[in-house]
C-alpha cells in the first residue's frame, strides 16, 4: 500500500454560507409560471457555488422543452446577482426534474 497525501478536509465558511442562503432566498421570487411556485420550492435548484469573482447556480426545468426556460434562467441570473458583487454564471443540467424532489406527491 502506497501513501498518499490527503487535503485535509476545509473548515466550514459561515460567511459563504450564509452567502448561499441569501441567494437561495432571493431565487424564491423567480417563479415557474406553470405551476405557480418558486424554484426553490420546486427544488430546480441543484447547486450555488460561490467564489471570488464570480459565481454559479446550478439548475435543472421542470421539462425538457420549458417555453419560460430563457426568462426563468435571466430571473435566476438576475436574483442570484442581486446578492453578490459579481457575475454569476447559470448552467442549466440535463438532469430529469421529479415532483416527488419538491414534496409534491400527484
Amino acid at each position: 500500500m502506497t501513501e498518499e497525501t490527503l487535503a485535509a478536509p476545509s473548515a466550514f465558511d459561515a460567511q459563504k454560507r450564509a452567502t448561499e442562503l441569501a441567494i437561495l432566498d432571493a431565487l424564491r421570487s423567480v417563479v415557474d409560471p406553470e405551476i405557480g411556485m418558486n424554484v426553490v420550492e420546486l427544488a430546480l435548484i441543484r447547486q450555488v457555488i460561490v467564489g471570488e469573482t464570480e459565481s454559479e447556480v446550478k439548475m435543472i426545468l421542470t421539462t425538457p422543452f420549458c417555453p419560460y426556460a430563457g426568462s426563468m434562467l435571466a430571473q435566476v441570473k438576475e436574483a442570484a446577482e442581486s446578492v453578490l458583487e459579481h457575475s454569476v454564471k447559470v448552467t442549466l443540467l440535463a438532469e430529469r426534474w421529479d415532483p416527488k424532489d419538491a414534496g409534491l406527491a400527484w
